[in-house]
């Protein structure tokens, strides 16, 4: 599995754990990058550590901040889909990368990842 594979993998596992996702922001909102594509992209981090490195990474005052995950699940995933918007899961790395997926391709995963020994790599559905 790829560095961006494990990645995905250990934010699917650890938010179901622990009930929480983590985000990095300022007071106006939430970080995020635009796709080549122009969509926006925005990360989420499955632990406290993560979202605190990508926050000092990206730097210009953000921080780490929390949200339970039924709130993520059930209104920001919606709101987001609405948007057209993309997830990013555990970005990582000095230039923070990783994969980034559609709403309901989260919502899929999350789903699959109460599912005992169940796989949650690209090409989970």
């Amino acid at each position: 599995m790829s560095q961006s594979g494990s990645q995905a993998a250990a934010f699917f596992r650890d938010v179901r754990r622990s009930g929480v996702v983590w985000i990095v922001r300022d007071d106006d909102g939430y970080a995020s990058r635009l796709s080549t594509d122009g969509r926006g992209i925005f990360p989420f981090w499955s632990t406290p550590a993560r979202a605190t490195r990508a926050a000092t990474i990206w730097g210009n005052g953000l921080r780490a901040g929390s949200m339970p995950l039924v709130f993520w699940r059930d209104h920001e995933l919606p709101d987001l889909a609405r948007e057209g918007c993309r997830i990013g899961i555990n970005w990582s790395g000095p230039h923070l990368v990783g994969w980034d997926f559609t709403p309901a391709e989260v919502l899929n995963r999350l789903a699959a990842a109460d599912r005992p020994g169940a796989e949650l790599g690209p090409d989970t559905a």
